[in-house]
């Protein structure tokens, strides 16, 4: 059994594509709009605030070496367990009463809370930032102050340091990092210029209609002899001469008419 081969021709696609074009614009433009007006309206917007806390664990009370800093940085997954610790989440659930003032956390878990909480540390220092997450900026922020406080003393419990210190208090965010709404803006306009062309190019390449003389030698495998030529100005005058036969034919009917005796 022969396989059927289909052959596709670029050239015909391209010419294609840019005769839709209007219609690849329009619903590009559409598909941006969609997104935007969905990520400004239907997305919860997202804040963060950061807070920063210095780990001292010097041995010699006078200098801090490179080893003091190494060990530092090395031990900053320690760090982030313990800050995310179900301890301290629980802690902070309890110190900002999180479960009977917020409607929304009625039902927040540890695991939950530590979830909104990022913990990361500069290279070769013992500055561990905690950063928290939340629809809220101001809760953002109490949460984010919490942590850091529950976290120092829960560090300074289990590790055995010297002191932690506070670097930075957490900010009151005023803008939300997240949705970006020109980024999916972006993203929309793409996917539907992807789909319309894809739409039109399918459409395209399943139409086995006969069109020109070029079809009839591809498709059916036979030479065309000859090819009357299709003519706007014939459906012009098509059109006129039907449009004339109609106004003739009303004249008469009003000339035959009966007069009605009242």
């Amino acid at each position: 059994m022969e396989k059927e081969e289909i052959e596709i021709d670029l050239r015909e696609i391209y010419f294609c594509l840019r005769a839709n074009i209007l219609v690849i614009i329009l619903s590009t433009l559409i598909g941006g709009m969609l997104m935007y007006y969905v990520s400004s309206n239907f997305m919860d917007k997202k804040f963060v605030s950061s807070t920063k806390f210095y780990v001292f664990n010097q041995q010699d009370e006078q200098t801090v070496t490179y080893s003091d800093l190494q060990t530092g940085s090395q031990l900053t997954k320690d760090y982030a367990e313990l800050v995310t610790s179900r301890t301290v989440m629980m802690q902070v659930i309890a110190e900002l009463n999180l479960q009977g003032q917020y409607e929304d956390m009625k039902e927040i878990t540890p695991d939950e809370l530590a979830e909104m909480v990022t913990v990361e540390a500069k290279q070769d220092t013992r500055i561990v930032e905690i950063k928290v997450t939340d629809v809220n900026p101001t809760r953002a922020q109490d949460i984010a102050n919490a942590v850091r406080k529950a976290s120092a003393k829960h560090i300074y419990d289990v590790m055995d340091i010297e002191a932690v210190n506070v670097v930075d208090y957490a900010n009151l965010p005023e803008k939300p990092v997240s949705p970006n709404i020109l980024k999916l803006s972006i993203i929309g306009a793409i996917i539907c210029l992807i789909i319309s062309s894809g739409i039109i190019v399918v459409t395209y390449l399943m139409d086995d209609t006969i069109k020109t003389p070029d079809d009839v030698e591809r498709y059916l495998g036979i030479s065309v002899l000859a090819s009357i030529p299709y003519d706007d100005t014939m459906e012009d005058l098509g059109k006129r001469a039907r449009r004339k036969n109609k106004r003739h034919d009303k004249k008469k009917t009003v000339k035959g008419k009966v007069p009605t005796i009242k």
